[in-house]
């Protein structure tokens, strides 16, 4: 025997829930995927100097992040299958996933909260190493310039610190974005520092958005699953 009254109205709009939580999965692994190919981080982020790889913590959090959207798929067809159905054993099932992935959430919810400046600092910790050692006569030995330079032309900036020597002397070894004269070069580019806290900061707010986004929603539908499980076992003893 089926649901009726409140109960049937509450199995629907769990469907309605579930779908938005699947769309939403796809969007999140969209996004990651996105974000992993992105031109900017793809060209910094693959950069080596010397023996040394560039900071790859970025893209452990996307690669989580692909993964929780395949997850939240997978988990919202078995929610809309399981309100459907009007399966008790579904419904169980898709909630214990709900808490799993809800907690999940929070705990990687409060390590990036934590960490969230520690990407950043490590890519210019990076780009300075990269940057001494392409002032230095033997700077040729370790790709040094070709790295910095990779920098400069992908964020459009040109020294860590926009400091007037510096600038001088990678404007004559023709690492900084050319402009028509120096003086133009000093006034119009931007400290590298700078456009990196930009370029993961952007990243990381759309991140904390679409996961608070997620979060209300696993709420309610872990909510409406236990109201409906109740409802569908209530109905079966009369």
């Amino acid at each position: 025997m089926g649901v009726e009254g409140c109960t049937k109205c509450i199995k629907y709009l769990l469907f309605v829930f579930n779908f938005i939580f699947w769309l939403a999965g796809g969007i999140i692994l969209g996004v990651a995927l996105w974000l992993r190919h992105d031109s900017q981080t793809t060209n910094i982020l693959y950069l080596q100097l010397g023996d040394k790889q560039a900071p790859n913590t970025f893209y452990v959090g996307i690669y989580i992040l692909i993964a929780v959207g395949a997850v939240m798929m997978f988990v919202g067809f078995l929610g809309c299958y399981g309100a459907i159905q009007e399966s008790q054993c579904l419904l169980g099932t898709f909630f214990t996933c709900l808490v799993i992935l809800f907690a999940c959430e929070v705990a990687a919810g409060i390590w990036g909260f934590v960490n969230k400046d520690q990407i950043a600092k490590d890519v210019k910790q990076f780009y300075d190493q990269a940057f001494q050692q392409a002032l230095m006569a033997e700077s040729d030995a370790n790709n040094a310039k070709a790295v910095v330079k990779t920098f400069h032309e992908t964020l459009d900036c040109c020294g860590p610190d926009s400091a007037i020597g510096d600038m001088t002397l990678l404007w004559k070894e023709n690492l900084c974005p050319r402009k028509d004269t120096l003086l133009k070069t000093f006034i119009e580019n931007t400290s590298c520092h700078q456009k990196i806290d930009e370029l993961f900061s952007g990243k990381l707010y759309l991140i904390g958005i679409a996961a608070i986004v997620v979060a209300v929603i696993m709420i309610f539908e872990m909510i409406l699953s236990m109201v409906l499980c109740c409802g569908i076992r209530n109905s079966s003893v009369y």
